[in-house]
This record gives C-alpha cells, sequence and structure tokens, in this order.
C-alpha cells in the first residue's frame, strides 16, 4: 500500500485532479465506463488528497463537475440518435453493455434512475444515453444529473481519503500486513460481483 500511495503522490496533483475530471467525463460521453469505471479516477484523488497534495473539496468538485459533463454529452447524443449512438460503438463496448437493464431502470424510475444508476458501472455509462434516447424531459434529468453526481463524487472520494487513512491506523496500531489488506479488497470484490449476478438473475426472472 506505501508503494501504491508513493506513486500517486509523485504524480503531479495537477494531473491527478485531471484525471479527476477526465475519466468520469468520459464514462457516458464516449462509453468507456463500460470498461473502466471513472470512480478509480476519484478514488486516487481521495488518496492523494489525504497526503495533504490535494485539498479534499477540489478532488469533489472535479469528481462532480466531469460526472455531470459526461452524462449531459450523454443525453444530448441520446436524443440525438437514440440507439444508434450505441449500435455505432466499439464492439468491446457493446459486449459490456446492458442496454435493457439500463431501459428497464429508466422505464420504472424516471429521473430518478439517473441518481440511482450512478452508483453501478454499466448502468453509469447507458441510462443518460437511453435518458436521451426516452425523451426525459431535460429539466429533470439535469437535477437529477447534478444531484447524483454530488453525492457520487462525495462519496466515493471520501472512500478514498478515509481508506486510506483507516489502513495506516490499523497498521500502526495493530501490524496488519498488505497481505491482509488486500485479502479484504478481494472479499469485497467477490461480495460485490455475487450480489450484482444475484440481482441479474432476479431481473431476469
Amino acid at each position: 500500500m506505501d508503494r501504491v500511495v508513493a506513486v500517486l503522490t509523485g504524480l503531479p496533483p495537477v494531473l491527478v485532479l485531471a484525471l479527476v475530471l477526465v475519466l468520469p467525463a468520459l464514462e457516458s460521453s464516449t462509453l468507456l465506463g463500460l470498461v473502466v469505471p471513472g470512480e478509480t479516477a476519484i478514488l486516487i484523488g481521495g488518496l492523494v488528497a489525504h497526503t495533504g497534495e490535494l485539498p479534499l473539496w477540489a478532488v469533489v468538485v472535479a469528481g462532480t463537475a466531469g460526472a455531470c459533463l459526461g452524462d449531459q454529452v450523454g443525453y444530448a447524443l441520446g436524443r440525438r440518435y437514440g440507439p444508434r449512438a450505441l449500435a455505432h460503438a466499439p464492439g468491446l463496448l457493446r459486449r459490456h453493455a446492458d442496454i435493457e437493464r439500463a431501459r428497464r431502470l429508466v422505464a420504472r424510475r424516471g429521473a430518478w434512475a439517473v441518481v440511482v444508476g450512478r452508483w453501478v458501472a454499466v448502468l453509469r455509462a447507458l441510462v443518460p444515453l437511453v435518458a436521451g434516447a426516452g425523451g426525459m424531459l431535460w429539466p429533470s434529468f439535469l437535477w437529477a444529473n447534478l444531484a447524483g453526481g454530488l453525492v457520487w463524487a462525495t462519496a466515493v472520494a471520501l472512500l478514498g481519503y478515509l481508506g486510506t487513512a483507516s489502513y495506516h491506523y490499523l497498521e500502526r496500531e495493530l501490524g496488519i500486513g498488505e497481505w491482509v489488506l488486500l485479502a479484504v479488497i478481494a472479499g469485497g470484490v467477490a461480495l460485490h460481483v455475487w450480489r450484482r449476478r444475484v440481482r441479474r438473475s432476479r431481473a431476469d426472472r
């Protein structure tokens, strides 16, 4: 963990902040989020903020701005091109898409789908496109986009910030090793994958 922190904190803070802005913006505007979740950059930003190289509020602002900007572009593409926007995406991106799941979410939840969908990488990339193609009114999309982006960016940045702080505290006070941290991360990832599969199987039924 210390080696990872050292590498990331060695990057120029301006570059880290640029990644926090750009990667979430690319998620739904280019469908990059189907393969590279944007929260990765915000987590890194929170980690770097914990070292004092960046203010945490700047990470939150950049993450929120990037998320909202990308979603606005995705919405505009959906309004203009509809499903064709996804049809012309590279094959690698289409294979990761779950467009029907995004359509069902938007049909059931309306503008709230924009808020809820932000917490799942695939839906985060697709919901703005589906909302635009489905004719969701722009004012409704806008408020949901702003609210969802702010809450999401704040939570993810805090997770990176506090996660680093908790690791260093436990390492200092309890003497845990990096292998314990890796085991915890692996367990969390496995649980997340299992829960997604359960939800998907229930939705299919």
